[in-house]
């Protein structure tokens, strides 16, 4: 016979979220995605009124009353749902009334998820596509560089004037900075070594290296999470990644002479986080904010993309590579830019997976 607790735990690992409310519209009851949904906790919402979860303009709360009081069940479709905290959400909606048990339950779907997870999915299999032609083409582009390389250094050996010679070398240094271009462009190509990483030391290793970077015309504020448990990765692999991106919201500060420029680093826990296919119990977020001029929007959507940059002496591959080493954690990242506040925000799993 099944006990009371696995059905707890069928209950908390449900994708709709689900709060149950008294006769008063108080919450009762709610599973780990609704809490994740309305970012809450059901500890400090047991007893608390519906209503004071949505702004005073969201009638959210009367539509449910008026359920309540008809015994009606109803759904809403695509509905804006404007929280307490500022958030706006679009969401389908059941509202399912038990006079007897003098109950209301509440089913709700946030659409916001759905199409996110939509468009991460054809993202990822667009920046694969885009990855692998960019290899090919590098690996293209590398091989005769070698031999160019070789006959440059023949011919220099054979010149007996030195002006000429001169040529030579600029031939052999062009060719070597080609073909560093080129290594870039292929990405990295050691295999991941999997070992329990602190994201926080991580961190903490890329904030000192910057710090003579900035030569304090930035400010550094970290806002940890200190309850993030460790996660399986490249230690290295990870440095380099977040190195690209820190760095990059270093550059743009300095470049464009921002006064008060501020570069925060933020960590969080998520819950029920899907990435691509999979469904993450636990992601850790990492988000890398800067108060820059923004990113343009006419490429903000493709600024992961090899060769797009937004900075003048950018070259456009290091968010690329970034991209590339957490995808190969399973993890994923976002960016949003408007003037004044740029988030990157990295997604990286803890533990297990859901199918």
């Amino acid at each position: 016979m099944i006990d009371k607790t696995h059905y707890d735990k069928i209950f908390d690992n449900l994708l709709t979220a689900i709060v149950i409310l008294d006769d008063h519209l108080n919450i009762i009851l709610m599973n780990a995605a609704a809490e994740s949904l309305l970012g809450v906790s059901e500890e400090h919402t047991y007893g608390k009124a519906l209503k004071s979860y949505f702004a005073d303009s969201d009638g959210t709360p009367y539509s449910v009353a008026e359920a309540l009081r008809k015994g009606e069940n109803f759904t809403k479709r695509r509905a804006a749902w404007q929280l307490h905290n500022g958030r706006v959400l679009t969401v389908d909606y059941t509202v399912t009334p038990d006079k007897e048990l003098n109950s209301v339950v509440l089913e709700i779907q946030a659409l916001d998820r759905l199409l996110r997870i939509s468009r991460d999915e054809a993202w990822l299999s667009s920046q694969e596509t885009t990855n692998n032609m960019v290899r090919s083409m590098a690996h293209e582009i590398k091989n005769p560089l070698g031999g160019i390389r070789g006959a440059a250094q023949l011919l220099a050996k054979e010149l007996k004037d030195n002006d000429l010679e001169e040529f030579t070398k600029i031939i052999i240094g062009e060719t070597d900075r080609l073909r560093n271009l080129t290594d870039r462009m292929l990405g990295p190509t050691k295999p991941i070594e999997h070992q329990s990483v602190n994201v926080h030391e991580v961190l903490e290793h890329v904030a000192s290296l910057l710090r003579l970077e900035a030569q304090d015309k930035v400010t550094l504020r970290k806002d940890y999470d200190p309850s993030i448990p460790n996660l399986l990765g490249d230690h290295e692999q990870l440095i380099q990644a977040l190195m690209n991106i820190v760095s990059n919201a270093f550059q743009v500060l300095t470049e464009n002479n921002v006064e008060d420029g501020l570069v925060t680093l933020k960590t969080r826990v998520k819950r029920r986080y899907t990435i691509g296919r999979k469904t993450h119990r636990l992601i850790a977020e990492v988000s890398v904010i800067d108060n820059g001029p923004g990113i343009p929007p006419e490429i903000v959507e493709d600024i992961f993309f090899p060769m797009i940059t937004g900075r003048a002496k950018g070259t456009g591959l290091g968010l690329s590579i970034s991209q590339n080493l957490i995808t190969r954690h399973e993890g994923l990242i976002e960016c949003s830019s408007v003037p004044g506040n740029t988030v990157f925000a990295i997604y990286l799993p803890l533990g297990n997976t859901d199918a």
